[in-house]
Protein backbone atom coordinates (compact mmCIF):
# COMPACT_ATOMS: atom_id res chain seq x y z
CA UNK A 1 0.00 0.00 0.00
CA UNK A 2 1.08 3.15 -0.71
CA UNK A 3 2.06 5.49 2.56
CA UNK A 4 0.01 8.78 3.24
CA UNK A 5 0.36 11.15 6.22
CA UNK A 6 -1.91 11.55 8.98
CA UNK A 7 -1.73 14.58 11.24
CA UNK A 8 -4.01 13.26 13.39
CA UNK A 9 -2.45 10.21 14.35
CA UNK A 10 1.08 12.09 14.04
CA UNK A 11 2.96 9.47 11.48
CA UNK A 12 2.98 8.11 8.10
CA UNK A 13 0.25 5.04 7.50
CA UNK A 14 -0.62 2.63 5.05
CA UNK A 15 -3.74 3.54 2.44
CA UNK A 16 -5.01 1.75 -0.32
CA UNK A 17 -4.40 5.21 -2.98
CA UNK A 18 -1.92 7.71 -2.95
CA UNK A 19 -2.80 10.95 -1.15
CA UNK A 20 -4.40 13.61 -2.81
CA UNK A 21 -6.53 16.47 -1.20
CA UNK A 22 -9.50 19.03 -2.14
CA UNK A 23 -9.30 22.53 -2.29
CA UNK A 24 -11.48 23.12 0.27
CA UNK A 25 -12.95 20.62 2.98
CA UNK A 26 -15.96 19.88 4.24
CA UNK A 27 -15.36 19.86 8.30
CA UNK A 28 -17.59 20.46 11.27
CA UNK A 29 -17.52 20.92 15.21
CA UNK A 30 -20.10 19.46 17.39
CA UNK A 31 -20.71 20.72 21.13
CA UNK A 32 -21.34 18.12 23.05
CA UNK A 33 -21.64 19.75 26.04
CA UNK A 34 -24.87 21.60 24.85
CA UNK A 35 -26.46 18.38 23.13
CA UNK A 36 -30.10 17.71 24.49
CA UNK A 37 -30.80 14.55 22.36
CA UNK A 38 -34.06 16.49 21.19
CA UNK A 39 -33.66 14.66 17.55
CA UNK A 40 -34.42 17.74 15.51
CA UNK A 41 -31.07 17.21 13.37
CA UNK A 42 -32.39 13.42 13.00
CA UNK A 43 -35.38 14.09 12.01
CA UNK A 44 -34.44 17.00 9.20
CA UNK A 45 -32.14 14.50 7.87
CA UNK A 46 -34.66 11.73 7.74
CA UNK A 47 -37.59 13.81 6.46
CA UNK A 48 -35.21 15.64 3.54
CA UNK A 49 -33.25 12.53 1.94
CA UNK A 50 -34.33 8.91 3.92
CA UNK A 51 -37.89 8.71 4.26
CA UNK A 52 -38.81 6.63 1.01
CA UNK A 53 -39.13 2.67 0.78
CA UNK A 54 -36.65 0.60 1.84
CA UNK A 55 -34.84 3.85 3.57
CA UNK A 56 -36.70 2.66 6.97
CA UNK A 57 -33.48 1.96 8.68
CA UNK A 58 -31.32 4.70 7.28
CA UNK A 59 -30.50 7.48 9.91
CA UNK A 60 -27.39 9.44 8.26
CA UNK A 61 -28.07 11.86 10.84
CA UNK A 62 -28.39 10.08 14.76
CA UNK A 63 -27.87 10.98 18.03
CA UNK A 64 -26.89 8.43 20.51
CA UNK A 65 -26.68 8.10 24.14
CA UNK A 66 -22.95 6.95 25.74
CA UNK A 67 -21.59 4.80 26.78
CA UNK A 68 -24.43 2.18 25.66
CA UNK A 69 -26.22 3.28 23.03
CA UNK A 70 -25.29 3.39 19.67
CA UNK A 71 -26.39 2.81 16.08
CA UNK A 72 -25.62 0.30 14.92
CA UNK A 73 -25.20 -0.99 18.20
CA UNK A 74 -22.24 -1.52 19.69
CA UNK A 75 -20.60 0.01 16.03
CA UNK A 76 -17.77 1.59 17.94
CA UNK A 77 -17.29 -1.33 20.72
CA UNK A 78 -16.72 -4.02 17.81
CA UNK A 79 -14.02 -1.92 15.60
CA UNK A 80 -11.97 -1.16 18.99
CA UNK A 81 -12.67 -5.08 19.99
CA UNK A 82 -11.13 -5.99 16.55
CA UNK A 83 -8.45 -3.90 16.24
CA UNK A 84 -7.16 -4.75 19.75
CA UNK A 85 -7.39 -8.53 18.38
CA UNK A 86 -4.97 -7.53 15.80
CA UNK A 87 -2.51 -6.21 17.79
CA UNK A 88 -3.35 -6.91 21.24
CA UNK A 89 -1.69 -4.10 23.75
CA UNK A 90 0.11 -1.78 21.28
CA UNK A 91 -3.30 0.18 20.38
CA UNK A 92 -0.89 3.15 21.99
CA UNK A 93 -0.09 6.63 21.95
CA UNK A 94 3.17 8.17 22.60
CA UNK A 95 4.46 11.80 22.87
CA UNK A 96 2.05 14.32 24.21
CA UNK A 97 0.00 16.95 22.56
CA UNK A 98 1.96 19.60 21.25
CA UNK A 99 1.98 22.94 18.93
CA UNK A 100 3.71 20.95 16.05
CA UNK A 101 0.73 20.66 13.08
CA UNK A 102 2.32 17.58 12.13
CA UNK A 103 1.83 15.64 15.06
CA UNK A 104 -0.32 18.25 17.47
CA UNK A 105 -1.91 15.04 19.81
CA UNK A 106 1.36 12.95 19.87
CA UNK A 107 1.77 9.82 17.81
CA UNK A 108 -0.56 7.06 17.43
CA UNK A 109 2.30 4.27 17.87
CA UNK A 110 -0.74 1.35 17.00
CA UNK A 111 -2.60 -0.12 13.79
CA UNK A 112 -5.12 1.58 11.51
CA UNK A 113 -8.43 -0.29 10.32
CA UNK A 114 -5.39 0.22 6.62
CA UNK A 115 -2.68 -1.36 8.52
CA UNK A 116 -4.96 -4.19 11.04
CA UNK A 117 -6.84 -5.52 8.20
CA UNK A 118 -4.38 -8.33 7.25
CA UNK A 119 -4.18 -9.73 10.51
CA UNK A 120 -7.94 -10.94 10.35
CA UNK A 121 -9.52 -10.69 6.85
CA UNK A 122 -8.89 -11.91 4.05
CA UNK A 123 -5.70 -11.05 1.62
CA UNK A 124 -8.35 -9.31 -0.57
CA UNK A 125 -9.61 -7.17 1.78
CA UNK A 126 -8.37 -3.64 2.17
CA UNK A 127 -9.80 -2.09 5.52
CA UNK A 128 -10.12 -4.18 9.19
CA UNK A 129 -14.07 -4.20 9.17
CA UNK A 130 -17.25 -6.15 9.80
CA UNK A 131 -20.95 -6.08 8.69
CA UNK A 132 -23.29 -5.65 11.40
CA UNK A 133 -26.70 -7.96 11.99
CA UNK A 134 -29.97 -6.68 11.02
CA UNK A 135 -31.15 -6.72 14.53
CA UNK A 136 -28.36 -3.88 15.03
CA UNK A 137 -29.50 -1.42 12.70
CA UNK A 138 -32.81 -1.99 14.20
CA UNK A 139 -33.06 0.51 16.99
CA UNK A 140 -31.51 3.98 16.32
CA UNK A 141 -32.46 5.25 19.93
CA UNK A 142 -31.36 1.73 21.36
CA UNK A 143 -30.19 2.33 25.80
CA UNK A 144 -31.08 6.66 25.63
CA UNK A 145 -31.19 7.48 28.55
CA UNK A 146 -29.16 4.98 29.98
CA UNK A 147 -26.43 6.30 32.67
CA UNK A 148 -23.15 3.89 33.92
CA UNK A 149 -23.45 3.90 37.50
CA UNK A 150 -20.82 2.41 39.88
CA UNK A 151 -18.54 0.01 38.71
CA UNK A 152 -19.22 -3.60 39.50
CA UNK A 153 -23.11 -2.60 40.66
CA UNK A 154 -25.92 -2.58 37.82
CA UNK A 155 -29.25 -1.01 38.17
CA UNK A 156 -27.85 1.62 41.26
CA UNK A 157 -25.94 5.32 40.51
CA UNK A 158 -23.33 6.05 42.05
CA UNK A 159 -24.56 8.30 45.66
CA UNK A 160 -21.67 10.50 45.18
CA UNK A 161 -21.35 10.81 41.67
CA UNK A 162 -22.75 14.14 41.13
CA UNK A 163 -19.65 16.50 41.13
CA UNK A 164 -17.58 17.78 38.58
CA UNK A 165 -14.65 17.83 36.97
CA UNK A 166 -16.00 13.93 36.48
CA UNK A 167 -19.42 12.82 37.62
CA UNK A 168 -19.14 8.42 38.40
CA UNK A 169 -22.85 8.07 37.40
CA UNK A 170 -22.84 9.67 33.86
CA UNK A 171 -23.78 9.39 30.36
CA UNK A 172 -23.89 12.32 27.38
CA UNK A 173 -25.02 12.33 24.13
CA UNK A 174 -23.05 11.69 20.78
CA UNK A 175 -24.58 13.53 17.68
CA UNK A 176 -22.83 11.79 14.22
CA UNK A 177 -23.30 12.20 10.31
CA UNK A 178 -20.78 10.64 8.00
CA UNK A 179 -17.23 11.94 8.78
CA UNK A 180 -16.18 13.08 5.56
CA UNK A 181 -12.48 12.16 5.79
CA UNK A 182 -9.91 12.61 4.36
CA UNK A 183 -8.95 8.98 3.74
CA UNK A 184 -12.55 7.42 3.85
CA UNK A 185 -12.62 3.66 4.61
CA UNK A 186 -15.34 3.56 1.97
CA UNK A 187 -13.98 4.52 -0.48
CA UNK A 188 -10.42 2.58 -0.28
CA UNK A 189 -12.45 -0.79 0.23
CA UNK A 190 -15.19 -0.22 -2.75
CA UNK A 191 -14.15 -2.65 -5.46
CA UNK A 192 -16.14 -0.85 -8.02
CA UNK A 193 -14.42 2.71 -7.24
CA UNK A 194 -17.90 3.90 -6.86
CA UNK A 195 -17.14 5.99 -4.04
CA UNK A 196 -14.93 9.25 -4.42
CA UNK A 197 -14.09 12.68 -3.32
CA UNK A 198 -15.53 15.94 -4.86
CA UNK A 199 -12.21 18.09 -5.01
CA UNK A 200 -13.83 21.37 -4.43
CA UNK A 201 -15.35 20.58 -1.22
CA UNK A 202 -14.32 17.14 -0.15
CA UNK A 203 -17.45 15.78 0.30
CA UNK A 204 -17.36 11.65 -0.28
CA UNK A 205 -20.35 10.37 -2.41
CA UNK A 206 -21.82 7.20 -3.78
CA UNK A 207 -21.95 6.81 -7.10
CA UNK A 208 -25.43 5.06 -7.49
CA UNK A 209 -24.85 3.76 -11.01
CA UNK A 210 -21.64 2.64 -10.40
CA UNK A 211 -22.34 0.59 -7.29
CA UNK A 212 -23.19 -3.08 -7.09
CA UNK A 213 -24.37 -3.32 -3.53
CA UNK A 214 -21.76 -5.24 -2.28
CA UNK A 215 -21.44 -3.63 1.04
CA UNK A 216 -17.99 -3.33 1.04
CA UNK A 217 -18.07 0.04 1.90
CA UNK A 218 -20.39 -0.79 4.82
CA UNK A 219 -18.32 -3.39 5.95
CA UNK A 220 -15.42 -0.97 6.05
CA UNK A 221 -16.76 2.56 7.47
CA UNK A 222 -16.13 2.37 11.06
CA UNK A 223 -17.94 4.52 11.83
CA UNK A 224 -21.27 2.90 10.13
CA UNK A 225 -22.33 5.68 8.05
CA UNK A 226 -22.40 4.06 4.89
CA UNK A 227 -25.87 2.04 4.39
CA UNK A 228 -27.41 -0.64 2.29
CA UNK A 229 -30.89 -0.11 0.99
CA UNK A 230 -32.78 -3.53 -0.30
CA UNK A 231 -35.21 -2.65 -2.39
CA UNK A 232 -32.33 -1.00 -5.02
CA UNK A 233 -29.54 -3.07 -3.69
CA UNK A 234 -27.52 -0.26 -4.01
CA UNK A 235 -25.70 1.26 -0.76
CA UNK A 236 -26.48 5.08 0.42
CA UNK A 237 -24.72 7.51 2.72
CA UNK A 238 -24.90 11.57 3.99
CA UNK A 239 -24.41 13.69 1.04
CA UNK A 240 -23.51 17.13 3.56
CA UNK A 241 -26.73 18.56 1.65
CA UNK A 242 -24.11 19.22 -1.11
CA UNK A 243 -26.67 21.83 -3.29
CA UNK A 244 -26.76 23.56 0.54
CA UNK A 245 -22.77 23.85 0.92
CA UNK A 246 -22.55 24.94 -3.11
CA UNK A 247 -25.20 27.75 -2.64
CA UNK A 248 -27.63 25.94 -5.34
CA UNK A 249 -30.37 25.32 -2.93
CA UNK A 250 -33.14 27.81 -3.77
CA UNK A 251 -33.01 28.62 0.00
CA UNK A 252 -29.62 30.04 -0.28
CA UNK A 253 -30.00 32.94 -2.40
CA UNK A 254 -26.44 31.69 -3.73
CA UNK A 255 -23.90 31.66 -0.82
CA UNK A 256 -22.78 28.57 0.93
CA UNK A 257 -25.54 27.38 3.53
CA UNK A 258 -25.32 24.91 6.36
CA UNK A 259 -26.83 21.45 6.17
CA UNK A 260 -30.40 20.26 7.10
CA UNK A 261 -29.09 18.68 10.16
CA UNK A 262 -27.20 21.68 11.47
CA UNK A 263 -29.81 24.18 10.36
CA UNK A 264 -32.18 22.62 12.78
CA UNK A 265 -30.47 22.04 16.16
CA UNK A 266 -31.96 23.33 18.69
CA UNK A 267 -29.45 23.08 21.21
CA UNK A 268 -26.67 24.91 18.81
CA UNK A 269 -24.43 22.39 19.25
CA UNK A 270 -23.17 22.57 15.48
CA UNK A 271 -21.05 24.60 13.31
CA UNK A 272 -20.01 23.69 9.94
CA UNK A 273 -17.94 25.09 6.91
CA UNK A 274 -15.89 24.70 4.47
CA UNK A 275 -11.91 24.96 5.73
CA UNK A 276 -8.98 25.56 2.87
CA UNK A 277 -6.31 22.70 2.52
CA UNK A 278 -2.66 22.90 1.76
CA UNK A 279 -1.22 20.31 -0.78
CA UNK A 280 0.03 17.72 1.91
CA UNK A 281 -3.37 17.54 3.40
CA UNK A 282 -2.89 19.85 6.27
CA UNK A 283 -5.08 22.79 6.77
CA UNK A 284 -3.80 25.77 5.54
CA UNK A 285 -3.09 28.48 8.07
CA UNK A 286 -6.86 30.45 8.18
CA UNK A 287 -6.09 32.10 11.72
CA UNK A 288 -9.86 33.93 12.13
CA UNK A 289 -12.40 31.08 10.52
CA UNK A 290 -13.54 29.86 13.26
CA UNK A 291 -13.37 25.74 12.63
CA UNK A 292 -9.50 26.41 12.10
CA UNK A 293 -9.52 28.21 15.61
CA UNK A 294 -11.52 25.49 17.16
CA UNK A 295 -9.66 23.21 16.16
CA UNK A 296 -6.48 24.13 15.67
CA UNK A 297 -5.94 27.72 18.28
CA UNK A 298 -7.96 26.62 20.80
CA UNK A 299 -7.37 23.04 20.46
CA UNK A 300 -10.89 22.68 22.33
CA UNK A 301 -12.58 20.26 19.19
CA UNK A 302 -11.22 16.68 19.03
CA UNK A 303 -11.72 14.43 15.71
CA UNK A 304 -13.85 11.32 16.84
CA UNK A 305 -11.62 8.02 16.98
CA UNK A 306 -8.86 9.31 15.43
CA UNK A 307 -6.97 5.94 15.83
CA UNK A 308 -9.12 4.33 13.59
CA UNK A 309 -6.71 6.44 10.55
CA UNK A 310 -9.63 7.50 8.50
CA UNK A 311 -8.72 11.23 9.35
CA UNK A 312 -11.94 12.19 10.05
CA UNK A 313 -13.22 16.00 9.35
CA UNK A 314 -16.23 15.86 12.39
CA UNK A 315 -14.34 17.53 15.62
CA UNK A 316 -16.23 17.49 19.19
CA UNK A 317 -15.52 19.21 22.22
CA UNK A 318 -15.74 16.61 24.90
CA UNK A 319 -17.94 16.48 27.37
CA UNK A 320 -16.37 17.82 30.53
CA UNK A 321 -18.17 15.89 33.47
CA UNK A 322 -17.82 12.07 31.77
CA UNK A 323 -14.48 9.59 33.17
CA UNK A 324 -10.96 10.60 31.21
CA UNK A 325 -10.13 7.18 29.93
CA UNK A 326 -13.32 7.16 28.37
CA UNK A 327 -13.16 10.59 26.50
CA UNK A 328 -9.34 9.55 25.69
CA UNK A 329 -10.57 6.50 23.76
CA UNK A 330 -12.60 8.24 21.80
CA UNK A 331 -11.38 11.76 21.35
CA UNK A 332 -7.40 10.64 21.77
CA UNK A 333 -4.97 12.23 24.02
CA UNK A 334 -5.98 15.81 23.27
CA UNK A 335 -8.71 15.33 25.98
CA UNK A 336 -7.18 16.82 29.14
CA UNK A 337 -6.21 20.04 27.77
CA UNK A 338 -9.61 20.31 25.63
CA UNK A 339 -11.56 20.04 28.16
CA UNK A 340 -9.60 22.24 30.87
CA UNK A 341 -9.86 25.12 28.08
CA UNK A 342 -13.43 24.69 27.26
CA UNK A 343 -14.49 25.08 30.79
CA UNK A 344 -12.17 28.23 31.70
CA UNK A 345 -12.34 29.82 28.22
CA UNK A 346 -10.16 32.84 27.46
CA UNK A 347 -11.65 36.16 25.86
CA UNK A 348 -11.62 34.97 22.62
CA UNK A 349 -13.31 31.37 22.72
CA UNK A 350 -15.69 33.11 24.62
CA UNK A 351 -16.86 34.96 21.74
CA UNK A 352 -16.65 32.29 19.37
CA UNK A 353 -18.58 30.07 21.22
CA UNK A 354 -21.59 32.56 20.35
CA UNK A 355 -21.20 31.92 16.86
CA UNK A 356 -22.82 28.26 16.91
CA UNK A 357 -26.38 28.17 15.22
CA UNK A 358 -26.98 32.06 14.97
CA UNK A 359 -27.08 31.68 11.21
CA UNK A 360 -28.23 29.11 8.39
CA UNK A 361 -25.63 30.89 6.08
CA UNK A 362 -21.74 28.64 6.07
CA UNK A 363 -19.19 31.43 8.14
CA UNK A 364 -15.47 31.89 6.24
CA UNK A 365 -14.33 34.46 8.78
CA UNK A 366 -15.33 36.33 11.97
CA UNK A 367 -13.74 39.82 13.63
CA UNK A 368 -14.49 40.48 17.54
CA UNK A 369 -14.85 43.98 18.94
CA UNK A 370 -14.07 44.10 22.39
CA UNK A 371 -16.47 45.28 24.60
CA UNK A 372 -17.59 46.52 28.55
CA UNK A 373 -16.29 44.46 31.66
CA UNK A 374 -19.52 42.92 32.68
CA UNK A 375 -18.78 40.42 35.76
CA UNK A 376 -16.14 39.75 37.58
CA UNK A 377 -15.85 36.31 40.26
CA UNK A 378 -13.53 33.33 41.33
CA UNK A 379 -14.75 30.03 40.66
CA UNK A 380 -12.79 26.66 41.42
CA UNK A 381 -9.50 29.00 42.60
CA UNK A 382 -9.60 30.41 39.12
CA UNK A 383 -10.17 34.32 38.09
CA UNK A 384 -12.56 34.95 36.33
CA UNK A 385 -13.72 38.20 33.64
CA UNK A 386 -16.41 38.58 31.06
CA UNK A 387 -16.62 40.84 28.59
CA UNK A 388 -19.63 41.35 26.42
CA UNK A 389 -17.48 41.66 22.86
CA UNK A 390 -19.11 41.80 19.73
CA UNK A 391 -18.09 39.08 17.48
CA UNK A 392 -18.85 39.36 14.15
CA UNK A 393 -19.42 36.50 11.11
CA UNK A 394 -18.46 37.28 7.34
CA UNK A 395 -20.00 35.05 4.61
CA UNK A 396 -17.40 33.47 1.72
CA UNK A 397 -18.31 36.74 -0.41
CA UNK A 398 -17.10 38.60 2.96
CA UNK A 399 -20.26 40.56 3.79
CA UNK A 400 -21.57 40.43 7.14
CA UNK A 401 -23.58 37.54 7.86
CA UNK A 402 -24.85 38.87 11.67
CA UNK A 403 -23.09 40.19 14.72
CA UNK A 404 -24.01 38.80 18.33
CA UNK A 405 -23.02 39.49 21.95
CA UNK A 406 -21.18 37.38 24.46
CA UNK A 407 -24.07 38.67 27.20
CA UNK A 408 -27.16 37.71 25.44
CA UNK A 409 -29.78 40.24 25.81
CA UNK A 410 -33.06 39.52 27.80
CA UNK A 411 -36.62 40.19 27.01
CA UNK A 412 -39.18 40.75 29.32
CA UNK A 413 -42.63 40.23 28.26
CA UNK A 414 -45.25 42.84 29.47
CA UNK A 415 -47.71 40.99 31.61
CA UNK A 416 -50.92 40.73 29.39
CA UNK A 417 -49.04 37.98 27.88
CA UNK A 418 -48.51 35.83 31.08
CA UNK A 419 -51.64 34.10 30.80
CA UNK A 420 -52.25 34.74 26.92
CA UNK A 421 -54.01 31.60 26.38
Amino acid sequence: MPKVHNWQIGREMAYPYKAAFPRRQFAFVFNTNRCIACQSCTMACKSTWTFNKGQEQMWWANVETKPYGGYPQFWDVKILDLLEKANAGNQRWSGKPSADSKRPYGQFDGQTIFEAQKMLTPDSARVLGYLPSDEEWNSPNIYEDNPVGKKGVRYEFDKTGVELPEHKTWFFYLARICNHCSYPACLAACPRQAIYKRPEDGIVLIDQKECRGYRKCVEACPYKKSMYRGNTRVSEKCIACYPRVEGKDPETKGQPMETRCMTACIGQIRMQGLVKMNRDGAWAEDRYHPLYYLVHVAKVALPLYPQFGTEPNGYYIPPRWVPRDYLRQMFGPGVDEAIERYANPDRELLAVLQLFRRSNRIISRYQIKEGPKVYEATLRGKKITLYNDTVIAYGQDGKEIFRTTVEEPLHVRPAQHANSI
